[in-house]
């Protein structure tokens, strides 16, 4: 039997959802429904609806909010338990080193992201089938 997966990507930029759609599809060893949001209250509203949700992929910086330590905490008040990715083009600020503190389990860089490094989130984050 097939693992199954639905990430929910939050990014306000929709070439982001194109490439992680790409780089999804070179994944084999799991099926992946990939769900897109461009806002928060769209990812708020999602969560909502009650469809299945393993991984949110969230990118740092979100408009109104400023980044994940604003978003992260947003998402768990939803009621969301599972893992939280933040995704930016930049991991320099000092302030990623409290990720944890904010409620989100990972970070990575957006230039990392190819089917190698999915596959090892999956595996990483995700209970096995």
């Amino acid at each position: 039997m097939t693992r199954k997966a639905h990430i929910l990507l939050v990014d306000d930029d929709p070439t982001e959802n194109l490439i992680l759609r790409a780089l999804i599809r070179k994944v084999s060893n799991i099926e992946i429904e990939l769900h897109y949001c461009q806002t928060m209250e769209g990812a708020l509203a999602f969560l909502r609806s009650g469809k299945p949700v393993s991984m949110i992929l969230l990118d740092n910086r979100l408009q109104p909010q400023l980044d994940f330590r604003e978003t992260v905490p947003a998402l768990r008040h939803q009621g969301y338990i599972g893992p939280i990715g933040v995704i930016s083009a930049s991991l320099a600020d000092a302030y990623f080193q409290n990720l944890e503190e904010y409620g989100a389990d990972f970070r990575i860089d957006k230039a990392e992201i190819d089917p190698t490094a999915i596959d090892f989130i999956l595996r990483e984050y995700l209970p096995q089938a």
